[in-house]
């Protein structure tokens, strides 16, 4: 692990702190000097204190595409450990807390070797530079600095898609659609689905689920050059029929298998076509033919020990939406 530096590296405007007893520097440097004053101590390294996995090139790829998309891409602090190899001088005795770093040596990059390699390409391909924040521990020792990126790796969680995904609902069109499909009060899914991800009772379906099962239903190009609204429109008319003509199974989560996932994506893909047949050539839509092709459905046993029991997958879904088909257009 060699954290010489050719020559030291000065860094101004850096804000003095103390973290649960421990001095720490928060500031900024160029995306060159972040590059020059950090390393990464590998898990394989001799000296037996090395700790970083090897970098996925796919992640430092997608966060050097998230750069480009401009000053609406920001990011949080590169971690750091300068173990006692940074010193401070403040810049005057008013203000013992403001200053700046004399960089002696590099420092250990605990947290976010992805981001400085997405950093690192998009500075390459860019010809340009862009300030990087970061938080760097005067002094940690190697055992400090190993048990803390062992904790933020396997301690901290992010956010679960269905959460995600209610996120981006005003600038993704099946994002919306899911949300609102169970968040409206005349939507079949309103009391049985949770928009957080978490299942609890009565509420097994999430958001993530619905988004999947939404593309589904509006992928047949015939469908998905329509307004948000429409679609909305659409899916609310086909599942409410659904529901209606299979009341009892749709409430029944422990007994029936309509609102099982695998069932709902069959549903969806079978809604599809459906959907797409009742669009004539200039895009508009009998919607009357709609619940009353549902009305066709007869012989679907969705109880969870009769003949769906087994189902699974995408496969399973797509056979399913098959006979569903068959079904609504005879």
């Amino acid at each position: 692990m060699n954290s010489s530096l050719a020559q030291q590296v000065v860094i101004e405007n850096v804000l003095l702190c103390k973290m649960r007893g421990k001095v720490a520097y928060q500031s900024f440097f160029s995306a060159h000097n972040a590059l020059s004053v950090t390393y990464v101590k590998a898990y394989d390294d001799p000296s037996g204190k090395g700790y970083q996995r090897p970098v996925d090139i796919k992640r430092c790829n997608e966060f050097a595409f998230y750069l480009s998309k401009g000053d609406d891409a920001l990011f949080t602090p590169l971690l750091l450990n300068a173990a006692s190899n940074w010193e401070f001088m403040p810049y005057d005795k008013q203000r013992p807390s403001f200053g700046r770093i004399i960089c002696k040596a590099k420092a250990s990059l605990m947290d976010g070797q992805h981001r400085l390699g997405g950093i690192k390409r998009y500075i390459q391909e860019t010809n340009s530079d862009l300030n990087v924040p970061f938080v760097a521990f005067h002094c940690l020792d190697e055992d400090e600095e190993i048990q803390l990126f062992n904790t933020i790796n396997t301690k901290a969680k992010g956010i679960g898609p269905s959460l995600s995904k209610f996120l981006t609902r005003e600038s993704d069109d099946i994002s919306w659609m899911a949300t609102e499909l169970l968040t409206r009060a005349d939507s079949p899914f309103y009391h049985i689905g949770s928009i957080i991800g978490k299942r609890n009772k009565g509420r097994h379906i999430t958001l993530q689920n619905l988004y999947r099962t939404m593309n589904y239903f509006t992928r047949n190009p015939i469908i998905s050059p329509l307004s948000k609204e429409v679609k909305l429109h659409l899916a609310l008319l086909y599942f409410n029929s659904i529901k209606e003509k299979f009341y009892h199974q749709w409430i029944d989560y422990k007994g029936h298998r309509v609102t099982h996932i695998v069932c709902l994506d069959a549903l969806s893909i079978a809604g599809s076509e459906l959907i797409a047949r009742s669009i004539n050539e200039n895009s508009k839509v009998d919607y009357k033919l709609i619940p009353k092709r549902v009305s066709k459905l007869k012989s679907i046993d969705w109880s969870v020990d009769g003949p769906l029991k087994y189902i699974k997958g995408i496969s399973g879904s797509k056979t399913l939406a098959n006979e569903i088909i068959e079904q609504m257009l005879a």
